[in-house]
């Protein structure tokens, strides 16, 4: 049967299946063409302020601004297109493009199953490429003035050639003449240590640790608000945990047990700095864990600066430039053993063959 949906100007739209959840909204197919989605968000905070805040980025998406990000194909960014409502229930929501007919989702390049069915010609050079697409992406973002405050992989979308495409625009950090709009969400596991509170450290109820190779993001329900804003800082904590997940074969970055207690959260490693890469007898990891030194040097002393806590962090734009050196040609090689097998020239043997040997293959060939 569908849901009807209307625009302020009256036009109508017919939503034909629910493809998606979030944390605030639901999203469906729209018509049967597959060129556009709608998110309908049920229960939002403030409807008046939620309605005026979609209204304002629709507005946008005409300004120079804008439209220098969403030059190019494929469209990197679902930016909304229309405000809408539903027409019994009275729902506000949007329409925007739909990704998935250029991208997959972007957790398919972070376990090495998901990169099996749906990318099976992935290597670490697509993953390179990905974790540049993104810096490159969020360095836009910034410079045309917007925050994402929420970066995390669902709402992040990725193809065979590691581009990238991000979803979620009505939840960023924004202005609009004298307005600002702030940041409204945030994931654990995603979220600079500066936006926590003591009472967001507490046990995760959804799902296990994603610890080890392969360990993604928080199941869906574990975003909650919080009052403290996001910016182009706390969003380059972000870029680094993806980055290093990306290049890590999905190992988070703050994954594992600590090595002094018991495992609360990835938000409570966060806030006492329990990471491999700046300790490495503060976590214990399974064996199955990516080798730390499989990293190009350039690429490690990033991502320490980002998590130490000590200095400014790499802005996404260093991002940028660092991960397109270490693609650059010469940068990589391939192993002699196993054609799926890339690695930086900085190691001199292959650290996924060291990874099969100890019981996980993160890139296997195709059967």
């Amino acid at each position: 049967m569908g849901v009807r949906v209307v625009s302020r100007g009256g036009r109508e739209w017919l939503l034909t299946e629910r493809i998606g959840a979030g944390s605030e909204g639901l999203v469906y197919a729209v018509g049967h063409d597959g060129t556009l989605v709608a998110k309908l968000v049920p229960d939002p905070a403030d409807p008046v302020a939620y309605r005026r805040r979609v209204e304002r980025l629709v507005r946008q998406r005409r300004e120079p601004r804008t439209v220098r990000l969403l030059a190019g194909t494929p469209q990197r960014v679902a930016w909304p297109l229309a405000a809408v409502r539903t027409v019994r229930e009275d729902v506000e929501g949007y329409l925007m493009p739909d990704l998935r007919r250029d991208f997959l989702p972007f957790a398919s390049l972070l376990t090495p199953a998901g990169r099996l069915d749906a990318l099976p010609g992935a290597t670490w050079a697509t993953a390179l490429a990905a974790a540049e697409a993104l810096a490159r992406l969020l360095a836009d973002l910034h410079a045309e003035g917007y925050v994402v405050g929420d970066l995390n992989p669902d709402n992040l979308w990725a193809d065979a050639h590691g581009r990238v495409g991000m979803a979620d625009v009505d939840s960023w950090q924004f202005t609009d003449g004298r307005d600002v709009f702030p940041g409204r969400m945030r994931t654990p596991g995603y979220t600079a240590p500066e936006r926590m509170t003591p009472e967001r450290t507490a046990p995760e109820r959804t799902g296990p640790e994603p610890a080890g190779a392969g360990g993604g993001a928080p199941g869906p329900g574990q975003r909650a608000r919080t009052p403290v804003p996001p910016d182009e800082s706390t969003d380059a904590f972000a870029l680094a945990v993806l980055v290093h997940q990306l290049l890590m074969g999905g190992l988070h970055p703050f994954a594992g047990h600590p090595a002094d207690g018991d495992y609360l959260s990835l938000d409570d490693n966060v806030l006492h700095g329990r990471c491999r890469l700046l300790d490495r007898t503060s976590v214990v990891l399974p064996r199955t864990a990516p080798p730390s030194d499989l990293l190009p040097r350039a690429l490690g002393t990033l991502l320490r600066a980002a998590f130490s806590g000590t200095g400014p962090r790499p802005t996404a734009a260093q991002w940028a430039g660092e991960l397109a050196a270490a693609r650059a040609p010469g940068r990589l090689t391939r192993c002699a053993e196993r054609a799926t097998h890339v690695h930086t020239v900085e190691r001199p043997w292959c650290p996924w063959c060291d990874q099969a040997g100890r019981g996980l293959d993160g890139y296997p060939e195709p059967v």
